[in-house]
């Protein structure tokens, strides 16, 4: 895939990943399409907003002729596949969002693939970003799950990705799309969205404020800084084979209360301040992904500590502050 399709890549992780893609020159062009929601900013771009390789649109993947005049445009031979409603809590509240952009959105882009790049008879690759949540919660000390593991997501976000996933399954084996998956744990790093745990202990502790935790705080999740996460998709292309699935881990579990207080603990703060929160519905208490397959194949392990990652976030909200 040599002139991709970013799709969501304003938001978080995209913004990484298209920085990281154009930086070390892995793609001669890279256009982002990206609705700018309230999770997706251009300022997100603002490192890469000169280079010549790249180009932004503003655009929804939902609107399928826009996506089919770009792929032609642009001659692009790869999609990777951001674009998604990600909040678990927002997806409770209202589920409807979440079947649009994470079900709809993705049947529109692939359908557009299908009418540019299989009638064209394009050499081509759409790769979904998903999720360790399709997997549904796993019980404390069960085996690590796999990308062979059963689908059982318990939210309606989990849901809306799992029926994405299943749908670009399906145009692979109806149409004969060449497709891949990647599965993460949780991503985290500067420019997160702030209603996310990590930005909102953040900001919690910088201003001397209880950190609120839902339930008993005992919520077990594996942490991927972004960066790292962005080096271990350049490994997962370098590898890919037709239909390829792979789970991208992180080393170790950690409850919610424990990231808060190493967070404290690498920012200095004194004593604990955390306060608990009536927990939301079908709190999931924990995943857990086993990445050996992707390992074995890439060789691929993530270089940076979860201290060293929460140090660098920080300081990276200590230049927010010092930039106004």
């Amino acid at each position: 895939m040599r002139r991709l399709l970013v799709t969501g890549g304003a938001g978080f992780i995209g913004s990484h990943f298209v920085e990281h893609w154009l930086h070390r020159r892995l793609a001669e062009r890279v256009v982002v399409l990206d609705a700018l929601t309230y999770a997706g900013s251009p300022a997100n771009l603002q490192a890469v907003a000169g280079h010549s390789a790249f180009r932004f649109v503003h655009g929804d993947i939902c609107d399928q002729a826009r996506v089919e005049a770009l792929l032609r445009e642009e001659c692009l031979d790869g999609i990777v596949n951001f674009a998604a409603e990600t909040h678990v809590d927002r997806s409770i509240s209202d589920p409807t969002a979440f079947t649009r952009t994470n079900i709809d959105g993705v049947c529109s882009l692939l359908d557009a693939a299908r009418h540019v790049w299989l009638a064209g008879g394009i050499a081509h690759r759409f790769h979904q970003i998903s999720t360790d949540e399709v997997f549904g919660p796993r019980a404390q000390g069960a085996p690590l799950r796999d990308e062979s593991a059963p689908y059982a997501p318990g939210s309606p976000y989990a849901a809306s990705k799992a029926a994405a996933d299943l749908l670009v399954l399906a145009w692979a084996n109806t149409y004969g799309m060449q497709v891949s998956i990647s599965y993460s744990s949780n991503v985290y790093g500067p420019r997160q969205f702030p209603e996310k745990l990590l930005p909102v202990a953040i900001r919690c502790l910088r201003a001397g404020e209880p950190v609120p935790l839902y339930g008993d705080g005992l919520q077990r999740r594996a942490w991927l800084y972004v960066r790292d996460f962005c080096l271990a998709m350049e490994a997962f292309f370098a590898h890919l084979t037709e239909g390829r699935r792979l789970c991208i881990g992180a080393a170790g579990e950690i409850t919610n209360i424990e990231l808060v207080r190493e967070l404290g603990s690498v920012a200095g703060a004194t004593g604990e301040s955390v306060r608990f929160v009536a927990d939301r519905p079908g709190h999931d208490r924990g995943y857990g992904l086993g990445a050996a397959a992707f390992e074995s194949l890439t060789g691929f392990r993530a270089p940076t500590s979860l201290q060293r990652g929460l140090q660098e976030t920080l300081d990276w909200y200590a230049r927010q502050d010092t930039r106004g």
